[in-house]
């Protein structure tokens, strides 16, 4: 089995197109290794804001203004293992990719609303976040399946499809 197995499901004959797989496969491999950097840089950069949040005065107190900035790096980084999650994904063919883009652009979209200014922000742009989300946690809901997240919902049986 090489690499073209595990990545992709289209068989292709053609010794070029063959190839070109081979190519985004390696290069699959170099965006895990970059976002794993990536991942680490942001977490030292979190703890690095909060040594010096912590460290000026008032000593070891947090303001909200800072608090939600150390949110927000919070998420930067889970969102950059989701992201990097995504890339590991796609080496794998038994797994729907969906779920985890959902998820990621949920947390996106969560990080977003976390650190906005709800004072400066239009209503406009408020209700687009809130659409956003809904649609989101709708595409979420039905590609986990509603009878996973509420069990009292049973899918229909087999019988009663025929």
């Amino acid at each position: 089995m090489g690499i073209k197995d595990d990545i992709f499901s289209i068989d292709v004959e053609s010794r070029s197109l063959n190839f070109l797989q081979y190519i985004i496969a390696f290069l699959l491999k170099v965006l895990a290794f970059m976002m794993v950097f990536v991942i680490i840089c942001s977490v030292v950069d979190v703890g690095r804001q909060i040594y010096v949040s912590i460290s000026s005065p008032p000593f070891a107190i947090l303001n909200l203004e800072q608090i939600l900035h150390s949110f927000g790096g919070f998420l930067v980084v889970m969102i950059g293992i989701e992201i990097f999650l995504n890339i590991i994904l796609y080496f794998r063919k038994d797994r729907s990719h969906i779920k985890l883009v959902l998820a990621t652009a949920l947390m996106a979209i969560a990080r977003k609303v976390i650190i906005l200014d709800y004072k400066e922000t239009p209503s406009g742009e408020m209700i687009g976040i809130a659409a956003l989300i809904f649609a989101l946690g709708l595409a979420y809901w039905l590609c986990k399946g509603p009878e996973k997240i509420f069990p009292q919902i049973k899918p229909p049986s087999k019988s009663a499809i025929d």
